[in-house]
Order: structure tokens, then C-alpha cells, then sequence
């Protein structure tokens, strides 16, 4: 089943940090390893990627180093302490946002 990009939109953080959370990664490795856990339901493009993990350098949710393979200079990022917190509320805000919404298609009432 095909997914409609514009639901995915509002998870690329939460996705992509909690990737980091687990190891540290250069961004063809998160791209590749995204869809290999989503099943292929998330393939991230390079030009959708990058943007966001410059902008959580700049909140300092993730470190960058360089480091040589193979020749090639890639750069790794890394989670902070801050993007852990981060993460944990990002998972929360998603815990409840589904609820909700799951609460609204099946009909539920929480009342």
C-alpha cells in the first residue's frame, strides 16, 4: 500500500532520531535503513534528508563528525543528550496524536 507523503511529513524527526538513538549513521545509511524497517513504506530522498539533519545540528539534537572509508569522506551523526529528550517527547507527542486519531476512525469516545 502506497502512503501519502504528506503523512509523513510530520515524522521525519521523530523517525530519523530514533534511528540515531540506536547508532550513530551517515546519511545514505539512514536513508537505506529507513526503508529496510518501514519495509520500503519510508524511502527518504537525499534532498529531503539533509535539510533536516542540518536543522537538528543546528538545535543541537545530533553531532556531526568526518570520518575517511574507503577513500571517502563521510560525515556521521550522532544523537545528543538533547536529542534524546527530544526523542522522548516526540514519542510521546505521537503516542497521543494516534490515539486520537485512532479514537476518531473506529469511533471511539473517550469521554
Amino acid at each position: 500500500m502506497k502512503i501519502d507523503k504528506s503523512l509523513m511529513s510530520g515524522s521525519t524527526t521523530l523517525l530519523i532520531l530514533s534511528l540515531l538513538a540506536k547508532e550513530e549513521m551517515y546519511g545514505y545509511q539512514m536513508i537505506t535503513e529507513l526503508a529496510r524497517r518501514s519495509n520500503k513504506t519510508f524511502e527518504l530522498k537525499e534532498g529531503t534528508l539533509y535539510p533536516i539533519l542540518h536543522g537538528l545540528e543546528a538545535e543541537r539534537l545530533v553531532t556531526v563528525r568526518e570520518k575517511e572509508t574507503d577513500g571517502r569522506v563521510r560525515k556521521y551523526y550522532r544523537i545528543t543528550k538533547k536529542g534524546l529528550k527530544a526523542l522522548d517527547a516526540k514519542k510521546e507527542e505521537w503516542s497521543a496524536f494516534t490515539e486520537q486519531v485512532n479514537a476518531v476512525i473506529h469511533g471511539a469516545s473517550l469521554a
